[in-house]
């Protein structure tokens, strides 16, 4: 194997743009805003505290800790719970990561096109005579194609990206942030969306939000939107002084993002009123961030007292803007879901339980033959749902049920894991929050019956609605995926102990 040669080390400031590319979704705002309005604000920070914080600071111990390992969450599982469990859950994840790569290029050029045309119009693309669906799925697998042959080159090039977009990430907030405190300022402190007392922050204005259910389903949606920290840690052995730079960079980044999310809904009631905006249900989840922020350049205009048609104008340049940061802070998450996960599984592993071409680096130190693996299945798995029909499309229904509760599965381990992590000796602790052993135990457990909770109620939702199906997917993708892995390391593990009494 050749030596690779050596990366930039990735500094503290870069670190967090890279979590906040992967972690923070400003789509994930207006989204709430338009379920819960004001009241959306407090289960975002409850979320925030309750699993967001305590869990993020968890992974800087275990990452501060295992700073040598190259294995990321794998390397961490495997040190507390021993490698079958470490093997089983990691593999658990990476699966949930493949198929959010399917579903992220499958739409990649939705943004794009808000960029270009300032609206959604990928419904009318057409290349070579091929439908719309097609054309998108063509489109999905060169993004793939493109982000592995720019990733195998090496860290540099997957830290650049992710920077970037989490640079345009904070800018688009920054754009945001400006021009609702410049039209909060000229419409002399009068918010679009009033603010009754207190019940604007408990009641939602959306009536399919007022059962106790539907309240239930939306503090599963916020604490999801916190999801993927565990990602960063296959970067460990690329950071300058890990044991100090990564406990630092998730504490920053912990701080934005909670803040952020509470600071943001709160501020899209400063030019859109709910009823206005969402009273006549044309507004989707799919389009409510472009359409939000089209009316928030048009409020800026008629603030700042210009023509009707320059307030359009604003609207559409804002619309633009949005979906170029989008786009780019898509890009950054691709280029870190396209190495993190594999290379925290492949290399974090016993060499011995893969073929030797999958564990192979190339001189950029990267597991390219792995990587160009996962490309491929992501490809096929494109392909075949954009050229498949109907069946295609129930297929890839199926594929997002599998993934949705599978995402979050492994935080069970990494949680669970993590009293036996604490109980290790003889291992250096640059960070150390938790110090109480009982203490620790109890917000172990009280994190673990939030996320099972949290897992349970998307398996139950679709049962209240009688859309069995989907809770049936929902519910075996973590147990699939888990089969499949107990199943590849029982052969492996049998092959390795062969191997060794040969030798």
């Amino acid at each position: 194997m050749d030596t690779p040669k050596e990366n930039k080390k990735i500094g503290l400031m870069t670190l967090v743009m890279m979590i906040i590319s992967a972690i923070y979704g400003f789509a994930n705002t207006p989204k709430a805003f338009m379920q819960m309005g004001y009241a959306s604000i407090v289960w975002y920070i409850l979320a925030a505290l309750v699993f967001f914080l305590p869990v993020s600071l968890m992974l800087a111990e275990y990452g501060s800790s295992f700073k040598e390992a190259k294995g990321g969450i794998y390397s961490w599982l495997e040190g507390s719970i021993g490698e079958k469990w470490a093997f089983i859950g990691t593999f658990i994840w990476l699966a949930a990561w493949i198929v959010w790569m399917v579903q992220v290029a499958s739409g990649y050029c939705i943004p794009l096109s808000s960029f270009i045309f300032g609206k959604d119009t990928t419904a009318s693309w057409h290349l070579f005579g091929l439908s719309s669906v097609e054309t998108l799925g063509i489109a999905g697998i060169l993004l793939v194609l493109v982000v592995t042959f720019f990733s195998v080159r090496g860290m540099n090039a997957i830290a650049k990206v992710a920077s970037i977009g989490g640079a345009f990430n904070v800018a688009l907030n920054a754009i945001f942030l400006g021009a609702s405190v410049i039209i909060l300022v000229l419409n002399h402190g009068h918010l679009a969306q009033p603010v009754s007392g207190l019940g604007s922050f408990i009641h939602s204005p959306n009536a399919q939000f007022g059962t106790p259910i539907a309240m239930i389903s939306f503090i599963v949606y916020a604490i999801f939107a916190y999801g993927g920290m565990e990602t960063m840690g296959g970067i460990m052995d690329s950071l300058d002084k890990p044991e100090k730079t990564f406990p630092r960079g998730i504490l920053l980044a912990t701080i934005f993002i909670a803040v952020g999310y509470a600071l943001t809904i709160f501020m899209w009631g400063f030019s859109t009123n709910w009823q206005h905006a969402f009273g006549s249900g044309k507004v989707t989840l799919g389009n409510v961030t472009y359409v939000l922020m089209g009316n928030l350049g048009i409020s800026f205009g008629e603030a700042i007292g210009v023509s009707h048609h320059t307030a359009l104008l604003f609207g559409q340049l804002m619309m633009r803007f949005t979906g170029f940061s989008i786009l780019l802070a898509v890009t950054g998450s691709f280029f870190i879901m396209t190495y993190s996960p594999i290379k925290s599984f492949i290399m974090g592993s016993d060499s011995k339980l893969w073929p030797k071409r999958i564990t192979k680096l190339n001189k950029a130190g990267m597991p390219a033959f792995a990587m160009w693996v996962q490309a491929a299945v992501v490809c096929v798995a494109i392909f075949f749902i954009s050229f498949g029909g109907s069946t295609a499309a129930k297929f890839f229904t199926i594929l997002i049920n599998m993934g949705n509760v599978s995402t979050t599965f492994p935080y069970l381990f990494l949680v669970g894991a993590f009293p036996f992590f604490k109980r290790l000796k003889n291992i250096d602790r640059p960070f150390e929050f938790f110090k109480n052993r009982f203490w620790t135990n109890v917000l172990v457990i009280f994190c673990l019956v939030v996320l099972a909770g949290g897992i349970i109620f998307t398996i139950v939702q679709p049962i209240l609605q009688h859309e069995y199906m989907t809770a049936f997917w929902t519910a075996i993708g973590p147990v699939f995926f888990g089969a499949v892995a107990f199943i590849f390391y029982a052969y492996s593990n049998r092959k390795r102990q062969r191997e060794s009494n040969a030798d």
